[in-house]
C-alpha cells in the first residue's frame, strides 16, 4: 500500500514596491484564483493606505495562502493590522527593500517571537 498526498500547495502573497513584486513573480510566485485574485499587490507612492489595509486582510482570509512577505516601509503604513494578526498561518514576514533597509526593532513578529524566550532560558 502506498500513501500518496492530495494536499495542493500553498502560496507566498507579497505586499511591496516594484522592485519586490516583480523580483518574486520573476521567481515564479504569481498566482491567481479561482475568484481571480492575485497573490500581490505593488505598492506604489500614491497607494492609499486603506487599499493596503484591505489587501493585507484579504491575504490572512484566504485559504490558500500560508506566508505573507511584506515590505518592512510598508508594514509600518499598517502596523495595527499586522499587531492584530496573531494567528501562526498566514505567517508574516517583514522584509526590506531596495530602498529601506530592515530594521530588526520595527519588526513586530520578531519582536514577539524574542518575547516567547526568557534569556536565561538560552543557556
Amino acid at each position: 500500500m502506498t500513501l500518496h498526498s492530495a494536499v495542493k500547495g500553498k502560496l507566498l502573497a507579497v505586499i511591496g514596491d516594484e522592485d519586490t513584486c516583480v523580483g518574486f513573480l520573476l521567481g515564479g510566485i504569481g498566482e491567481i484564483n479561482k475568484n481571480r485574485h492575485s497573490n500581490f499587490m505593488v505598492v506604489d507612492k500614491n497607494t492609499a493606505v486603506s487599499d493596503i489595509e484591505d489587501c493585507f486582510k484579504r491575504f490572512v482570509k484566504r485559504d490558500d495562502i500560508d506566508i505573507i512577505l511584506i515590505n518592512q516601509n510598508v508594514a509600518e503604513m499598517i502596523r495595527h493590522s499586522i499587531d492584530a494578526h496573531t494567528q501562526p498561518i498566514p505567517a508574516v514576514l517583514e522584509i526590506p527593500s531596495k530602498d529601506h533597509p530592515y530594521d530588526a526593532t520595527k519588526d513586530s513578529i520578531l519582536r514577539r517571537a524574542k518575547g516567547m524566550f526568557n534569556p536565561d532560558d538560552i543557556h
